[in-house]
Formats: C-alpha cells, sequence, structure tokens
C-alpha cells in the first residue's frame, strides 16, 4: 500500500524553482553586437571604470589643457594595450595586482591635487590605457567581443574623460573642489582593500597544496 506524503507535489515545485540559473562573472554578451559587448563589459567592471574615472578627476583638477591631453591619450593607448592583450592573453594573468595599484596610484594624486605637469598627465593616461587594456585581453579573446569590443571600451573612455573632466575644470567653489579630493581618497582606500583581497586571495591559493597533500 503506498503512502501519501502531505505538501509532496509542493516541495518538488518548490525544488525547481529554486534550481540556479546560469550565471556569468562578467556579462560581455548584451546581444546588440561586439562594440556594445565592449561597452558592458567596461561599464560593469570596477575594476577598469573607476580608475579611468580617478584619471579623469585629476585630469580635470591639473586644467583643461591637461583634460585634453588625457581625453585623446587614453582612448589610444587603451586600444593598442587590448590588442597586445588578445595576442598574449596569457601573460595578463601575471598582472593581476595593477587594477588596485591604479586605483591607489590615481587616488592619492587626485587627493593631494598634486601638481604634476600636463605631460605627465599624458604619461598617467598612457600607462593606465595600456596596462589596464592590456588585462582587458583575455576577456575579449576566443569567443568574446575581440578587437571590436575594445573599440567600445575605449570609446566609453573617450566620453567618461571628457565628461567627468569638463564637468571638473568648471568647478571655481573651493568646496567642490574638496569634495572631489575627499572622492580621490575614497578611490585610494578601495584599492588599499582590493590589494589586500589579492593578496590574501593569492596567500590562500598558495596554502592550498600544501594543505591537500597533508
Amino acid at each position: 500500500m503506498r503512502t501519501r506524503v502531505p505538501g509532496a507535489g509542493a516541495l518538488a515545485l518548490l525544488a525547481a524553482l529554486l534550481i540556479p540559473a546560469r550565471a556569468d562573472a562578467h556579462l560581455v554578451t548584451t546581444g546588440l553586437g561586439p562594440v556594445y559587448d565592449g561597452i558592458g563589459h567596461l561599464l560593469l567592471t570596477p575594476e577598469d571604470l573607476v580608475p579611468i574615472l580617478a584619471l579623469a578627476l585629476y585630469a580635470g583638477l591639473r586644467g583643461a589643457r591637461a583634460g585634453r591631453l588625457a581625453l585623446f591619450v587614453l582612448p589610444v593607448a587603451w586600444l593598442a594595450g587590448g590588442l597586445l592583450g588578445l595576442r598574449l592573453g596569457g601573460a595578463a594573468a601575471a598582472a593581476a595586482p595593477l587594477p588596485a595599484l591604479s586605483f591607489i596610484l590615481l587616488g592619492i594624486l587626485v587627493a593631494a591635487d598634486a601638481k604634476l605637469p600636463d605631460g605627465a598627465v599624458a604619461a598617467l593616461a598612457a600607462g593606465l590605457g595600456l596596462a589596464h587594456g592590456f588585462l582587458n585581453g583575455p576577456a575579449l579573446a576566443g569567443t568574446g567581443p575581440g578587437a571590436l569590443g575594445l573599440i567600445g571600451i575605449s570609446a566609453v573612455g573617450f566620453v567618461m574623460i571628457a565628461l567627468a573632466s569638463a564637468l571638473v575644470v568648471s568647478l571655481e567653489a573651493p568646496a567642490a573642489r574638496i569634495a572631489v579630493r575627499v572622492a580621490g581618497s575614497w578611490i585610494a582606500a578601495i584599492g588599499l582593500l582590493l590589494l589586500g583581497w589579492v593578496f590574501r586571495t593569492r596567500g590562500a591559493l598558495a596554502l592550498l597544496p600544501g594543505i591537500l597533500v597533508g
């Protein structure tokens, strides 16, 4: 004789509804084409998005000429670094702490309102673009959006630098410029936390083989 369990059907239905669907760490497929995939990748990657914003804030603090230099140097450097990363994708994994270092360096420069020459701002833009573009390579290679995705990323970087640096250049009230510097201090603090997280994760992974052998 079969025994009926009260509520068994409801429990089975609930279990079926709770089965997780597929989740992606990086949503690089928007369905709108590779250029938009690259745009989506940048907008959903704070490790790239925040340093661009920090560079824009710093270039804006340094004035209109520095802002124009960053505006044109960053996208070109990002595209060049990205193309190199697409070709040498495996080597990019060794540069994992770079995003955290970008947070810290640019955040400190913004917070201190460091008086660097315009050429140094252009060099910062070039270094940021080359390094982060290179790190984008593995994510965009293979079935990813590839070079067209890099064009989308560079275009968004151009727009972000243009809008944010122009906003900061237009600020005349001392309190407003201080607010920008405070934002820089937050970016640097987040970079320190991110750097600690990177080394903590790497330390745990280094201990893992010994734990498994033991």
